[in-house]
This record gives structure tokens, sequence and C-alpha cells, in this order.
């Protein structure tokens, strides 16, 4: 299991930026499985829609691409993990985006997601997000690993 700390030393994103509040499982070099609890004192719900908040789809997506970001850093050798902070994850694309329930405060957002193809610094995953093991999200995301 990951914490949100430690999540902080593998991503440079913060609040409210950061999406992702816990790795349950991690296979290096396979997949992940995080969580973020959605909570209505988030920012995004004071314009999304007031009165009746729906958890924006965009943040679902980034959500699953910083937990996709966690899983390539994880699964990177000692030393690329060490220089993670000089590194940073680029999504280069995002392909088979498709939105099935709506997401609302007080729901727990599972991401889940299965490597496709890693070869470098390119990562291709297969992303899926789930409230009570209901399809919410699903994506295919690319991604690259640079320098800062």
């Amino acid at each position: 299991m990951i914490d949100v700390v430690e999540i902080q030393n593998i991503l440079p994103h913060r609040y409210p930026f950061l999406l992702v509040d816990r790795v349950t499982d991690l296979k290096e070099g396979e997949s992940v499985v995080a969580y973020k609890n959605v909570s209505i004192s988030e920012p995004v719900f004071e314009g999304h829609f007031p009165g009746h908040p729906i958890y924006p789809g965009v943040m679902i997506i980034e959500g699953m691409a910083q937990a996709g970001g966690i899983l390539a850093f994880k699964s990177s050798s000692k030393e690329a993990q060490e220089a993670a902070k000089d590194k940073v994850v680029y999504f280069m694309s995002i392909d088979k985006a498709k939105f099935r329930n709506p997401v609302k405060p007080g729901d727990r957002l599972e991401y889940r997601l299965n490597v496709i193809k890693h070869r470098g610094n390119i990562w291709v995953l297969e992303g899926k997000a789930y409230v009570d093991e209901n399809l919410v999200a699903e994506a295919e995301l690319k991604a690259m690993i640079v320098d800062r």
C-alpha cells in the first residue's frame, strides 16, 4: 500500500490537483489499483454544478493518469525512482474515453490500470474507473516520462 505522503514523493501534483489518495495494489510493470475519495468540499463543485454536483470526467481521466504515473515510476529501476523528483509524466494521447455513470460527492473513485505496452519511457495503459464496482469511466492512455 502507498499512502498520500509517499504519493507526493512520486508525483509533482498538490492540492487541489493531487487526485490519488492511496494505492492499494501495485504489480510493477503490470497494473495498479488506487482510489480517490470524492468530497463535496473540493473546489470543482463550486461550479460543476451548483445544486447538482457532478465530478468532471476530465478529472477522472487525470486521476487515472496520475495512478498510471505512480505505476510507471514504481516500475522503473531504483536509480530512476531516485531521480523521480526531476521527472514528470506527460500525456501523449487519450483514446477510447467513455463516461458511463456520474460520480458524486461521497463516492470512492477506484482507478484500475493495466499496462498494454511499455517501451523505454513510453507507457500505454488501459484505465478504468469504478464506484462501488460499477464502471463509471474508461480510457486508453499514452504517456511519456520526461525531464522537468
